[in-house]
């Protein structure tokens, strides 16, 4: 029989981080801001402080000094509590903290965390790491402590790789997420596509190669060659059209071995006919699931809402009964605006957003992750007269505000306008330091800042005033965001 306390432990543990007499370690992190810890406690529980501790010189009072001034005091506190006490409190903190968590675990070598924060965030963040698809992306292959993680983004762009493919930072990708993807059967691309975002990528590596191929020298070719090594060997060149070999390889030609090029001219002539070099079997395109190339999957370019959202959104401007599918959502969504680029004053908004008609602004909430948002049929005008309430209140039918489900609002609320003459608001131009887009009487959904930035002083607010049909948020009407964006929607060509 055996006892376990591991709670007194823990305890005691928590007691020892506290205790500043014995340390002989010293953290300096972001801000000037530092922790004492001790080695043994530091080396038992990570590799990484084992290593850089030995590397370390103590000064003439046997301490050593680490410094990390890209992480925050809070995470690394965070990050302590668990090396000493075993014990890490998430409540109320934001996704995108919990991201940036795993981030810095996974640099420390502690395993343990890194894999309960990765499943964490799979298990009931999934919405947040497709909407923030780019961000995750491009920071969990830096190393192999990420597997699950590469797995459900490399699940993703197997069916929609022009979230990646068509990005414009694609030459900023990691070898290692390239490698991955060419190595799945179901990367729903045609081949040839597939050569050309490689020559793009591969070219995107080396700035000094000539812009001009006909004036590339034979060692530009085997600079090419050299930084393709790994990705060349998982294009399936046999299932490229004759056309596309002749059009797309064959100017570079040069990086391909000289059997595969023979191989590839006689394979297209005497198809029948053996080849040395390996054959790789075709990619499963799934042609009837794709939608075309020109559907543009990577709009709407948002860091707050999903495909997903777009296509409900789009169903609610149309009136339609039933959501749209991501393949047929008959509208895309402009980026005009985004807070955290354009910055939170809401004369921004109204610089940015004076004559532009059927936009839909979205919000985050600090603190909770709600996403709002409201759809305007009509322009915004920023020269609208003061009619004796601060501006002019402009007449639709169309016009609704709304919730969106995410992993913690299980399902999205739509409010269309009750009182069409009290739709939207223009604000006039002595109120736009403190009120941006502005639904309905009496807020029904409406930005305001009085220090001139959403994020700072919580008077956002959604009320229940009867100008739309129901309240998009049961709790307190007032609030604050993390950032806000407003996109222009415009109908696809038919």
């Amino acid at each position: 029989m055996s006892f376990k306390f591991f709670d007194k432990l823990s305890q005691n543990f928590i007691e020892l981080l506290n205790d500043k007499d014995d340390y002989n370690v010293i953290f300096e992190v972001e801000n000037g801001k530092s922790f004492t810890a001790h080695s043994n406690v530091l080396k038992c529980r990570s590799p990484y402080f084992r290593k850089e501790l030995d590397n370390i010189i103590p000064n003439e009072n046997n301490i050593k000094t680490i410094t990390k001034p890209n992480i925050s005091g809070v995470i690394f506190d965070i990050i302590l509590k668990y090396i000493y006490g075993g014990i890490v409190n998430l409540e109320n903190v934001e996704i995108r903290f919990i991201f940036d968590l795993l981030m810095t675990a996974s640099e420390f070598e502690i395993e343990e965390l890194t894999k309960k924060l990765e499943n964490n965030l799979i298990e009931t963040k999934s919405s947040w790491l497709k909407s923030h698809f780019s961000l995750v992306y491009r920071s969990i292959f830096s190393g192999n402590n990420f597997k699950d993680l590469q797995k459900f983004c490399n699940d993703i762009i197997a069916k929609y790789p022009n979230l990646i493919f068509d990005a414009e930072d694609l030459t900023s990708l990691h070898e290692s997420a390239l490698v991955s993807l060419l190595k799945r059967d179901d990367l729903q691309l045609e081949e040839g596509i597939i050569w050309e975002y490689i020559i793009k990528w591969g070219i995107g590596q080396n700035s000094a190669l000539p812009g001009d191929l006909k004036e590339w020298s034979t060692e530009n070719f085997t600079t090419l060659k050299t930084t393709l090594q790994q990705c060349l060997p998982l294009i399936r060149y046999f299932h490229i059209s004759s056309t596309d070999i002749w059009k797309k390889v064959k100017p570079y030609k040069k990086i391909l071995d000289e059997q595969l090029w023979e191989d590839l001219n006689q394979y297209f002539m005497a198809p029948d006919e053996p080849v040395e070099s390996i054959i790789l079997p075709p990619r499963s395109i799934l042609i009837q699931e794709l939608p075309t190339r020109t559907t543009e999957l990577i709009k709407p370019s948002s860091t707050i809402i999903t495909f997903e959202h777009v296509a409900e959104i789009s169903s609610w401007i149309d009136r339609k009964s039933s959501t749209y599918s991501l393949k047929n959502t008959p509208y895309e969504f402009q980026l005009i605006l985004r807070g955290s680029i354009n910055g939170f004053a809401p004369q921004t908004f109204w610089d940015i957003c004076n004559g532009q008609a059927s936009t839909v602004v979205i919000m985050k909430v600090k603190g909770t992750e709600e996403i709002f948002g409201g759809y305007n049929p009509l322009i915004w005008d920023a020269n609208a007269p003061d009619t004796g309430s601060g501006g002019k209140w402009e007449t639709t039918n169309d016009s609704f505000i709304f919730s969106l489900k995410n992993d913690n609002i299980q399902n999205s609320i739509l409010s269309r306008v009750k009182k069409p003459k009290y739709a939207i608001f223009n604000v006039h131009k002595s109120e736009q330091k403190q009120y941006g887009p502005y639904f309905g009487y009496n807020r029904s959904l409406c930005m305001c800042s009085f220090v001139s930035n959403f994020t700072l002083d919580g008077n956002c607010e959604c009320s229940n005033d009867g100008s739309y049909e129901k309240p998009i948020r049961t709790a307190t009407n007032k609030f604050s965001i993390v950032d806000y964006e407003v996109f222009k929607v415009i109908k696809k060509p038919s």
